[in-house]
Order: C-alpha cells, then structure tokens, then sequence
C-alpha cells in the first residue's frame, strides 16, 4: 500500500488531490458482517490506548442491486473497534430494524426514503404512504450501560455491546412513545449543576410544522430522563445538530421552508422538499437548561446553513459558539444522482465562532476556518466551556470544495493548525478525540478515526498524535474490507470482546 503522507509543494500532489472515481467506490454497499482480530498492523497501537471506538453509517447503499436516491437513506451499520493492551478487534453488524429485515427478505425497497428513495411504481405507488423506515444509522452512544443506534427522526435502537445483536427499541422507562423522536446529536455534559456535578446526557427532538416543538431531554449516568421540557418556535425547523453550555440549549434555525405537496402526491422524498431561502435571516434558538425557566430568546444573524456545531460557551452576558456553516443548503433533487456530486460548484463548509449577547440581543460573527472542514470534535471534558484544540475532518486543499481527505487541528489560542493528509488515495470520516488516561494537557491524547484507502478499497484505523497530526500516524491498522463513508460514533473507554 502506498504510505500517506502530507503533501508539502504544489508540485508533488495533482491539480485536484482525489479523483472523483476513487471517492466514489467508497459508496459501494458492505454487505458482510465481520468479527475478527486486526492483524495487519503499520506502526504500534499505543498500550494506553483502552475501550472501544464505536462508529454508524449507511451500510447499504442498494437493496439486493436496487440503488437507494441517497446515502442518508441507507441502512444503519455499527462498526466497532477495540484496543487493549495494543492490539485491536474488528467487528461490524447491521441494525435489525423492522424495515431492514422486511426488505432483505422481500429482496426489495418496500419503504420510501426521507432523502427521496421511492418504492418502484413511480408516484402511484408512492403517494399517501407517510410510512418512513427507522433506518437507525446516523450516530451510535454508548450511555447509562447501553449500546444506543440513533436516527434522528424516531426512536433509538438499543444494541448488545458484545455482540452488537439488535435488542429492540429504546424507550426509557416509557419517557419516549412508540416511533417519538430522538434525536442523533446528544452533548455528554461533564458537569451538570442541576445534579450536583455529575455528568449527564442532553438531547433533543423535533417536531416540525407551521410552528416547531423543540424538547429537551436530560439523562443521569444510570441512562434514566430525569428532565425532559418542550418549547414552541415559530416556523418550520430543519435541525441536525445544537449545542450546551452549563445553563443553556443553543439551536439554529436555519432558513428553509418545506412543502408537503410533493412528498404528498409521492413525487419527492420528504427531503427533497425542503429549500432553502437565502434572503432569510437564521434564527438562533436558546432555551434554558432548567425546566421552571420557560422563556426562548429568540435572535437573528446572516442567512446560512448549518449541520454541525464544534462547542458553546459563556463568557458573562454572551455565549460564544463555533461552528461549521455553509452558504446554502445542498438541495437534494429527484433525478440527481448523489456520486456524481459536482464539488467545485458548492461553497465548502467552514468554521465561524457567533459571540451572542444576551443582554443587547446582538450577534456578531467572525471566519475562524476558511478551508473546508466538517465534523469538528474536541475533548469530552471541555463541551460547553472555554477549551482550545479542536480537531475536523478538512480538504487537502487551503481553498476551495472538496471531499474530505485531511485532519485538521485548530489552536484556538495561537490560531496554529496541523495538518495530516491522506491525499490523492485516501478520504477521511470524522475524527474522534480520546484522551490519554491521566492527562493533564487537554491535547494529550490521540485522533482516531477511519480513512477509506481508494487505491486498496478497504478502510484503515488511523491513530495520530493529537498534540502533533503533522508527524502523520503512530499506527494505521488496515481492515480486510472498506466500510462506507459513515456519519458519527463515540469512544467508550470499556472493553467489549474478550482480550489475551
């Protein structure tokens, strides 16, 4: 295999680093399930390095040769990785949903897709079918001693960590009813002041229409709701992602309206009915944290686009949030064919801080990335207060859109950043931040994440250096198989499979 490495002089990399080809074999369906030591091993597993890398994503991009309108209808696949004591196990299982049985057994699509998969028989067969497919495949979490596959649109699927064997949903004790949304971006606050310090799990739902309900969900370590509050917005809200701090709940609204008739009248997926309106301010929601205090402020800054927030936090009267922001929102279009994506048509994402002031209701803004970048992660013990690494999956290039082939770290201190890439073959996945046991530095610790090696077609388990990504990997495992590009996933420091 061809070493990775960063390519320093514009005369070593090619005028694009990847070719589009290689990108998209990374969007072939895995169709295996795997349970094996990884013993093809560049480098040394760190010996400290301890628990388990959990990751989702679509794992199946067609139904028995039937190709899906887009990835993110595609059905959930937990992928997991454990260290201990310097060796790594694989182990890869699809999330038994209703629906995923019912279609591999019918050898067909039988659900329509939120992102525009339609059942065959064009619209006829589509129109007044409102039942969508829990696909389970966007994050997975591992909190109160469960193994939880989240899909933002209903309810979780609770899985056997050791096995990765589907249980059933998850309700919590009957806090969540049947199909109620739950959504994929929880925050593991560290230190909640509501119960006496101890760290919690903050979530949320969304229920759109002409006015929105957000709710807010709280979870002690024993994985039990112990707050849950629903607030009222006005407007449609089109929410992946949100962010805390100790005190607060900061959404973005971002400007969009959606029209039903299409999705209705079986023409459209749900998603493909959602546009974008440039000349419409985004609206910044914040709700408190504690449940007596029932008012949302409500403010405006420029119009834009936002997937995912890195942190929050408060600084007397303001709160200061960073994110990834886009121009617009990437519509989805009915005959649109998701591998043929035309990057250099499409603003990249980029990362702006928004200093909120609560006092004056003010926002101001400032570009603190301008490469392209998604995926922001950071230590766990910093989530909604000051801290100073973040770590993002990035283009190999400074300028321009791209898919992501790099990881990037940010000092937000210094304004410093390394940089490693894994251009022309590879393409990066999130990075995950996992602290060294016993650190006291808050970059002392290492970057795990996968990178698709196009050149191979399988996937690599790439450990860097957090304190150093241009030093390139301390080790990269290389897996037998390439797991499609996924969305989110979490490091649990326990051990899952039995080691020597």
């Amino acid at each position: 295999m061809q070493s990775f490495q960063l390519y320093e002089r514009a005369s070593t990399v090619p005028e694009k680093s990847y070719i589009r080809g290689d990108w998209q074999k990374g969007y072939e369906s895995l169709t295996e399930e795997f349970d094996y030591w990884i013993d093809d091993v560049e480098g040394q597993i760190p010996p400290e390095l301890h628990g388990t890398l959990f990751r989702n994503g679509p794992g199946l991009l067609d139904i028995n040769g039937h190709h899906i309108h887009h990835p993110f209808d595609g059905d959930g696949m937990i992928s997991r990785i454990t260290f201990s004591n310097g060796r790594a196990h694989f182990r890869n299982r699809f999330v038994r949903t209703e629906a995923y049985l019912e279609e591999q057994k019918a050898g067909k699509i039988l659900y329509r897709g939120v992102f525009g998969t339609q059942k065959p028989g064009g619209w006829l067969a589509n129109a007044f079918d409102f039942k969508l497919k829990n696909i389970a495949n966007t994050n997975v979490i591992y909190w109160g001693d469960k193994l939880l596959a989240l899909w933002e649109a209903a309810d979780p699927h609770r899985l056997d960590p050791q096995t990765l064997e589907t249980l059933g949903k998850e309700h919590f004790q009957g806090v969540l009813s049947e199909g109620e949304a739950f959504a994929a971006h929880p925050r593991f606050d560290p230190s909640c002041a509501q119960d006496g310090g101890a760290p919690c799990l903050v979530n949320f739902s969304i229920k759109p229409g002409l006015s929105t309900t957000i709710t807010i969900f709280e979870l002690n370590t024993e994985g039990e709701v112990v707050r849950k509050h629903a607030h009222k917005v006005p407007g449609f809200a089109f929410i992946h992602d949100f962010a805390i701090t100790p005190n607060y709940c900061i959404f973005f609204q971002n400007p969009v309206t959606f029209n039903p008739i299409p999705f209705v009248l079986g023409m459209r997926g749900a998603g493909e009915c959602v546009k974008f309106q440039p000349h419409q301010p985004t609206r910044i929601v914040i709700i408190s944290r504690n449940p007596e205090q029932r008012e949302v402020k409500i403010l405006e800054t420029h119009s834009g686009f936002v997937f995912h927030h890195a942190n929050a936090l408060e600084v007397g009267d303001e709160i200061v949030i960073d994110s990834i922001c886009y121009e617009s929102l990437p519509e989805v279009e009915p005959e649109s064919d998701f591998r043929e994506v035309d990057f250099d048509a499409l603003q990249p994402g980029q990362l702006w801080r928004f200093d909120i002031n609560l006092k004056d209701k003010t926002v101001s803004r400032e570009l603190i990335e301008s490469r392209c970048c998604e995926f922001p992660t950071m230590h766990s013990q910093k989530v909604g207060r000051p801290y100073r690494y973040l770590y993002m999956g990035a283009a190999h290039a400074e300028t321009g859109n791209a898919p992501l082939q790099a990881f990037l770290k940010l000092d937000l201190e210094s304004g410093k950043r390394q940089l490693w890439s894994a251009a022309p073959p590879g393409f990066a996945s999130e990075p995950i931040f996992v602290p060294r046991p016993n650190s006291e530095r808050e970059d002392d610790g290492w970057v795990v994440a996968l990178v698709y090696d196009s050149e191979s077609h399988r996937s690599d388990v790439v450990i860097l250096d957090a304190r150093d990504l241009n030093k390139g990997p301390i080790a990269r495992l290389h897996l037998k198989h390439h797991i499609p590009y996924g969305l989110h996933g979490n490091f649990a420091s326990e051990v899952f499979v039995p080691m020597d």
